[in-house]
């Protein structure tokens, strides 16, 4: 006789309410301020997935419910989980794994991601913000490359994200000294893109604005600087060619361009422009 393995009920980590063109992703564990577990990575890839798969939306806020963003990786939960650890740390083919799939995943996305910040973004939190297209933060949400503290690197993508916004110094400070920056702090030195007393009003003004504007245009832009910015200036010039090629095989731009001569808010069709 076979006796079935009873499931693991998984909690609800990460939550997806889709207002029109716009998707808003939450993390929704504010008793623990909003810990990264191994079902929260999960659900982020899954839910960037879902998002992907709908091409009427245009933008994504992505934000922490309760005090904080996120305290980051939650080291209790994850180590009483230690052979799930080991299967989460490899790529199994791919090239990443699932901590970095969790963060990148949002940067691979074919629509911007404004990430709302606020009271603790730690560890592998901030790199979730740092995968993010924007950042927008409260003057006094803290920041820190966490991993340092607990002897270790940032390993969920950090590196690439880090080396797009900061000088090398700069990287190497936050991450070997784990030091704790305001949001205030962080704006100046590039981490965050603005500074907002109510981030969530402006992630939600700015995500509006990208809304406005055709959506192959705005995707393929994200696409653009992703793949040129640390391209060859021939790579990049061959990047400009074949996305704006796509680009204008599409509805949209023509859209656009009856609508500017015409002087009349365009009316855009769902996005066409795949990466």
């Amino acid at each position: 006789m076979t006796h079935a393995v009873p499931q693991r009920a998984v909690p609800q980590r990460v939550g997806l309410d889709i207002q029109g063109a716009i998707a808003n992703v939450r993390l929704t564990r504010p008793e623990k301020l909003n810990a990264l577990d191994l079902d929260t990575l999960r659900q982020l890839v899954r839910t960037a997935a879902t998002i992907r798969r709908q091409p009427q939306i245009r933008a994504v806020i992505l934000s922490g419910e309760g005090p904080a963003f996120s305290a980051g990786l939650d080291f209790g939960a994850v180590t009483k989980r230690p052979w799930e650890v080991v299967k989460a740390f490899v790529t199994l083919g791919r090239s990443t794994n699932l901590f970095q799939r969790a963060c990148w995943c949002w940067r691979e996305l074919p629509v911007p991601v404004v990430a709302v910040l606020h009271g603790r973004c730690y560890g592998g939190a901030l790199q979730l913000a740092l995968a993010a297209d924007f950042r927008i933060a409260t003057p006094d949400c803290e920041l820190s490359v966490m991993e340092g503290k607990w002897g270790l690197i940032p390993d969920m993508s950090g590196s690439v994200s880090l080396r797009e916004l900061v000088s090398i110094d700069v990287a190497k400070r936050l991450t070997m000294t784990a030091q704790v920056i305001s949001g205030t702090e962080a704006k100046a030195l590039n981490l965050v893109t603005e500074v907002a007393d109510d981030p969530m009003a402006a992630a939600e003004a700015l995500a509006a604005e990208l809304c406005a504007r055709s959506p192959d245009a705005v995707a393929g832009a994200k696409t653009l600087f992703q793949r040129a910015w640390s391209a060859s200036i021939r790579g990049a010039f061959a990047a400009e060619r074949r996305i704006q090629f796509q680009i204008m095989r599409g509805p949209n731009w023509r859209i656009a361009l009856s609508a500017g001569l015409e002087k009349k808010a365009p009316q855009f069709r769902e996005r066409s422009f795949r990466r």
